[in-house]
């Protein structure tokens, strides 16, 4: 199994182009299932998770054109073979499960696996499946597995009020209603960019959505939906990961291609921690001399508050801060387990339920550690840039679901990092 070795206290200074976006790129690859016809994707990210759902994508029968090389991803369902998605598939990857809905919409019927993925607490998809019965299907449980029938006529449109905001509820729903006769509305509806990005996919597709990015979007569903092409947005957690990468270490780091808007409330707590922030109309600008990082409470919220993909990259920098700070968990339960990791490298950092009280420390220390999903796996890289000696984070496959050429970005602009075997 492959691991990173850092070897810290190393300026970071240059350009980091970010990639497409992974939590949108997922959710465009599972709407090519709405049309027979092409839907190219470009700024295609090249990912675990990305080949994955490629990989399922042509189980189903949707054929799959990859032109790595120029970021190019073009997609066909025009013969679907199967509407099923078996656990064996399911099981590894959450977003596999939303090609539930575009099944459902444009085929009358599908069976998928109730899904897996990182192990930071329950994420149930009722949401998802309340949505789908408000829109006339018939919704069976059975063995791990979720049935899904339309009516005779197909899905036809609802009002579909969200107790709580999610994002992946919100863009399941969003799929299935871009076919289903009639009009939905998703009130208390995710407001994130990339929700806003499925909406101008689906809308260049031939939908008629209005309102994405705000708590109540309106769908017209439409009869069949054509081919497109659309641009994947950049990925707004990975800029904000290099960002916290450079604040931790120091340095001087433009974000090629970063969107401003998209990261507000980062933006806003990383200056107050005494960071300089500096947004362009081609990227950002990420500036630290050196000077003590003031201590910063944060909260994670849905869209436009801090993106909790980001809580764990922001406690490494906080680590590191002339006093305390409290981060409190909203969105996600059991998203702490990278804190006794970060301890090991010297870190002072109490969990008390939803709360982490982190003590700034002087000096990180490098020591072997262990990544337990996603995000924190990255928190464990921002810390180990910032420690003294050597750090090697163990079990990187978490990193490579979410982070493209993480190791060639950080090195290009002066990090001593590199991938071990084994």
């Amino acid at each position: 199994m492959d691991r990173i070795i850092i070897t810290g206290g190393k300026r970071l200074d240059g350009v980091i182009p970010v990639s497409g976006a992974k939590n949108s790129a997922l959710k465009l690859m599972a709407a090519a299932l709405l049309t027979p016809e092409p839907l190219n994707l470009s700024s295609m990210p090249d990912l675990a998770d990305t080949r994955f759902m490629a990989q399922l994508l042509e189980t189903l029968g949707v054929s799959v054109d990859w032109d790595r090389a120029d970021k190019r991803l073009t997609l066909q369902a025009r013969e679907i073979t199967s509407t099923f998605a078996s656990y064996d598939l399911v099981r590894k990857m959450r977003a596999t499960f939303n090609v539930l809905g575009p099944l459902l919409a444009r085929f009358g019927e599908a069976t998928v696996s109730l899904p897996g993925g990182c192990a930071i607490g329950a994420r149930p998809v009722d949401l998802h499946l309340k949505a789908f019965e408000a829109m006339g299907a018939e919704i069976v449980l059975d063995d791990g597995y979720v049935k899904a029938k339309a009516p005779a006529g197909g899905l036809h449109g609802a009002f579909i009020a969200f107790p709580f905001v999610s994002v992946g509820a919100t863009e399941h729903a969003m799929l299935a209603a871009s076919l289903a006769r009639g009009e939905t509305v998703l009130d208390n509806a995710a407001c994130e960019p990339e929700i806003v990005d499925l909406a101008m996919c689906l809308n260049a597709m031939g939908a008629k959505i209005a309102g994405a990015g705000t708590r109540r979007i309106v769908i017209e569903g439409a009869p069949a939906l054509t081919g497109a092409s659309h641009m994947v947005m950049p990925d707004r957690i990975e800029a904000g990961t290099f960002a916290l990468a450079t604040a931790a270490a120091g340095g001087d780091v433009f974000l090629a291609g970063a969107r401003g808007d998209d990261l507000t409330a980062l933006w806003r707590a990383m200056r107050v921690a005494g960071i300089d922030i500096t947004p362009r109309n081609d990227g950002v600008r990420v500036y630290r001399n050196g000077a003590k990082l003031a201590p910063v409470d944060i909260e994670t919220e849905p869209f436009p508050g801090f993106p909790t993909d980001l809580q764990a990259q922001f406690m490494a920098l906080m680590t590191l801060a002339d006093g305390q700070s409290i981060i409190t968990e909203t969105i996600f339960e059991n998203r702490f387990m990278h804190a006794p990791e970060l301890a090991r490298l010297g870190a002072d950092i109490f969990v008390r339920g939803r709360e982490a009280i982190v003590k700034g420390v002087e000096k990180l220390k490098g020591a072997p550690v262990m990544a337990t999903d996603l995000r924190a796996s990255v928190s464990l890289v921002i810390a180990g840039l910032a420690a003294e000696g050597q750090t090697v984070v163990n079990r990187v496959y978490h990193l490579d679901r979410g982070f493209e050429d993480l190791e060639r970005k950080l090195t290009d602009v002066g990090a001593d990092v590199r991938r071990a075997a084994g």
